[in-house]
């Protein structure tokens, strides 16, 4: 089988963390976005992997070609010229997604999620039709464009209702889709979505199915969301009974939920949890809190220090008995002065702030 990551270009909502690595190479729960979604793949039969990127595919070609022998994979880069939209990716990928009958798979590279690619692939083949899409449940479908089905049939299309004023359904379009070669005779070679004129051509001669997900799902491009969908992911190692997770029975593990690499040091006197991720090499002073955080490789929390719902980037430092909240996020090599405030501060890359952050602000 064959198979499409939609990786697009800068990355531009997970900044400042872009300005040092391409999106999918930024670390989820210790290992590359990307790294979650060829696994997946891969465990599914997929030999061959698009990636579609508009934006220096030259740094990511390293960490790809590792995969490929960890996963007996071939993973190839289309390249866009100019930005084509979620559709106009498959049509300049023709060659690899239509080179046979099988079906392929298309997926954002934000989505996190347990990946069922398996029973979508089993599921489409039993429907025989043209596309299916996998679908996921909301409490707030208003936010959201939402998808509802024919009367006379429980998962074919009939139409797409954008962030609907009244209740006509809960299922939103959750970023994964598995199409037949044809659905590539709809798609022109320019600027296009996939959302907005392949699904709605598609569902007009009613070859468009949904597939329901069970457990969690998250677009996890924006800091916020990359914090939830953290908290997600590391919840359901929980229901797992996940080795990977530090146990509840060491003394700094305050609520669960902490993934933790065997290389991190923790000092005395911790409470870290629920909810948080330590990176490689990170360093944690005595008397440190942690809650619903991320610390990416070659980070130092210092002494005292509290961290609650913040990405602290590679090699940056947060002093001793300062506080970082509300949605923080630190770039690579960001040093906090001891005692600093920082509420919901976006922080490029390099820089040394010694002034308290009192309203969310970008600091350049």
């Amino acid at each position: 089988m064959k198979a499409l990551i939609l990786v697009g270009g800068f990355g531009t909502r997970l900044r400042p963390l872009t300005l040092t690595l391409p999106k999918p190479l930024v670390e989820f729960a210790n290992k590359p976005m990307i790294y979650h979604q060829v696994k997946a793949l891969a465990a599914a039969g997929v030999t061959d992997i698009v990636l579609a990127v508009n934006y220096r595919p030259e740094i990511m070609t390293e960490a790809l070609q590792k995969y490929e022998k960890e996963f007996n994979v071939r993973i190839e880069f289309s390249v866009e010229t100019e930005p084509l939209g979620t559709a106009g990716p498959l049509k300049l990928a023709e060659k690899i997604l239509g080179k046979d009958d099988t079906p392929f798979f298309v997926l954002n590279s934000d989505v996190i999620c347990e990946y069922p690619f398996n029973e979508l692939a089993e599921f489409h083949r039993q429907h025989g039709q043209e596309g299916t899409i996998i679908v996921t449940k909301v409490e707030e479908p208003s936010k959201y464009g939402v998808i509802v089905h024919k009367h006379d049939h429980p998962s074919r299309i009939d139409r797409f209702v954008e962030k609907p004023i009244e209740f006509v359904g809960n299922r939103i379009n959750a970023g994964i889709y598995i199409f037949n070669p044809s659905v590539l005779k709809r798609i022109e070679l320019r600027p296009t979505s996939i959302e907005q004129e392949t699904f709605p051509a598609i569902c007009k001669d009613g070859q468009l199915h949904s597939f329901d997900l069970e457990g969690f799902w998250m677009d996890v491009g924006q800091p916020k969301d990359f914090l939830a969908g953290t908290c997600l992911y590391l919840s359901s190692l929980t229901k797992k009974n996940s080795k990977e997770l530090t146990p509840v029975s060491e003394p700094f593990v305050y609520g669960g939920n902490v993934l933790m690499d065997p290389s991190a040091k923790v000092g005395k006197n911790c409470r870290i949890g629920p909810n948080v991720t330590i990176g490689p090499n990170v360093v944690i002073g005595d008397g440190v809190r942690l809650q619903r955080c991320v610390l990416l490789s070659g980070s130092k929390v210092k002494d005292h220090a509290w961290v609650k719902s913040t990405i602290v980037g590679w090699n940056s430092s947060v002093g001793r008995w300062a506080r970082l909240e509300n949605v923080t996020v630190l770039g690579d090599d960001v040093a906090i002065g001891d005692e600093v405030y920082v509420n919901g501060g976006s922080i490029l890359p390099h820089k040394t702030i010694k002034q308290n952050v009192d309203v969310p602000a970008i600091i350049m």
